[in-house]
């Protein structure tokens, strides 16, 4: 992993989780990371603090707030810190102490009160105030850094939030318009770190220095385009047994994939996309380049068009088959069937829920996908199907942006973008299925299982088809999954949340590699998708 050292303090490891780092390599290949929410940080701080002398956290975490900014600034002179009123406020007094000290000049504007502020804030405000720190009332009119010690997590543990206004929205406003890089101590000001909820008011970082852990909404919803580069400082808290286990973690790169030499074609399953209404056969072609190119032995595609296509000349391996009663029986009908059903991709809602219904009731495992989606959404027999399958040992993943999401829980999008986490897992345990929720830092859910939030990707993947690619892929690596392992109800369910997790990992990862200048399109990312990352 990156590290950064500065000659003027103790060493200090900090290890870069980037959002939008340049360089992702160490990102790629590193130990998966887990996530806690604001409650279990607290108490895994608490017990950290038990065993330190009064005030050794606070004094950490403004060490490492005035190294980092060092680090990522070398030339800037003058830092202004915006500190809150409360222990937040503290860290950042502390870097100020720091700062002044190696020969910057910091400026400080507190919201506290020295007779109201926490007693390690008000420590930290003496130790500033010592080493000769300026204190004013105002932000400096020029200035080359921020630090952002305003509310760190303190804003994600109140329900509801508190609201930001006044100095503090008037100094968050002059953050965002600053062309001054920001570095957001914690959490940035404004974002419910737990959920990745912006509000209203939200301070938008260069950098984030998450102490203790690393929190959930710094890699969902809003967060990633709040938090910027993410680095994290433990403070030298080792033991989380304070609390049972991580609110999530942050998924990692797939361990290499090497074919052995005797393989063949059936060695990596088969895939079968069903969908491509009239008019919308495109979505299916997608889903099915996507699976052929991310490894899938072979490819089916039954379209809902009334067989007008019997060869694509740009993926002429992909092999048709009318959709009739006598082939999806062939394809799906049997216990000992290894076809994966990829469907909804363009199937069109009128069309596709029959073949909804039938597919529920097979023994395929399957990935459902838009209008599969909204099918169910509309139908609650389709739901009751869906939710019983889980006991027969048959995996199904639902692949829903936040919309289809709603209409699947008949909820708004906003309720469902306000806290990701919680409707995936929702989702999961209402349909008994393995749940991607896709987005800004896609999660995937599974009951019974610690969701996973997806670190890769980034807006080129804001483009019509490339969910259907998407589903094509969660589709070829299940299928190649399942023809490798024994078949058990046990093996089926980590198989299948596995194949979620490391088909959206790479969908994210193409998109982050995709070369400069050149347009993102969902053809060309399902032919660029491949197995060996």
């Amino acid at each position: 992993m990156s590290s950064a050292t500065a000659t003027t303090s103790p060493q200090l490891i900090l290890e870069i989780l980037g959002n939008r780092t340049v360089d992702r390599n160490a990102v790629q290949r590193s130990a998966t990371q887990p996530l806690f929410e604001t409650a279990a940080t607290r108490q895994i701080e608490h017990a950290t603090q038990a065993g330190l002398t009064p005030h050794a956290l606070m004094q950490r975490a403004g060490l490492s707030t005035a190294r980092l900014a060092l680090a990522l600034a070398p030339h800037a002179n003058t830092f202004w810190i915006a500190c809150g009123p409360g222990n937040n406020g503290g860290d950042g007094l502390e870097a100020a102490m720091h700062l002044k000290q190696w020969g910057k000049s910091p400026v400080v504007t507190w919201l506290g009160a020295p007779t109201k502020a926490p007693a390690d804030a008000a420590l930290s405000r003496q130790r500033a105030l010592n080493a000769g720190v300026t204190f004013v009332d105002a932000p400096p009119e020029e200035f080359d850094f921020c630090i952002d010690a305003l509310l760190g997590i303190g804003n994600s543990s109140t329900s509801p939030p508190r609201a930001i206004e006044g100095r503090m929205a008037d100094w968050i406003a002059l953050i965002n318009t600053s062309r001054a890089p920001v570095l957001a101590v914690d959490s940035p000001t404004g974002l419910n770190a737990d959920t990745g909820d912006a509000g209203t008011v939200c301070v938008r970082a260069s950098a984030t220095l998450s102490l203790v852990t690393l929190k959930p909404g710094l890699f969902t919803a809003q967060g990633r385009d709040a938090s910027g580069d993410i680095w994290l400082d433990t403070l030298g808290a080792q033991d989380i047994r304070a609390v049972d286990a991580p609110t999530a973690w942050l998924a990692r790169a797939p361990a290499s994939w090497a074919r052995a030499h005797s393989s063949h074609k059936g060695s990596f399953g088969d895939v079968a996309v069903i969908g491509g209404a009239p008019g919308m056969t495109g979505a299916a072609l997608l889903a099915a380049s996507a699976a052929l190119h991310f490894g899938a032995g072979r490819v089916y595609v039954m379209l809902l068009d009334g067989g007008s296509m019997a060869v694509d000349p740009q993926n002429p391996e992909l092999m048709f088959r009318p959709f009739d009663d006598h082939n999806f029986a062939a394809s799906f009908g049997s216990a000992d069937t290894a076809m994966t059903a990829v469907c909804g991709c363009g199937g069109g809602t009128a069309l596709i829920a029959p073949v909804v219904a039938k597919l529920l009731s097979s023994n395929a495992h399957a990935v459902l996908d838009a209008d599969a989606l909204n099918a169910i959404a509309a139908d609650t027999a389709l739901q009751s199907i869906l939710s019983a399958r889980a006991a027969r040992g048959l995996q199904t993943v639902l692949t829903p942006h936040p919309l289809e999401a709603a209409r699947l829980l008949a909820t708004e999008t906003q309720t469902i973008q306000q806290n990701r986490l919680h409707s995936a897992q929702i989702l999961a345990h209402q349909f008994n299925c393995i749940v991607v929720l896709k987005g800004s830092g896609t999660v995937i859910a599974a009951l019974g299982q610690t969701p996973v939030i997806n670190p890769t990707g980034n807006a080129l993947l804001a483009t019509a088809g490339t969910g259907d690619v998407l589903a094509g892929m969660v589709g070829a690596r299940l299928a190649s999954l399942r023809s490798q392992h024994i078949d058990t109800p046990t093996t089926r369910a980590a198989v299948t949340f596995q194949a979620a997790c490391e088909a959206v990992y790479v969908h994210g990862l193409v998109a982050d590699e995709w070369p400069a200048q050149r347009a993102l399109t969902a053809s060309r990312l399902a032919q660029a998708v491949q197995m060996d990352i």
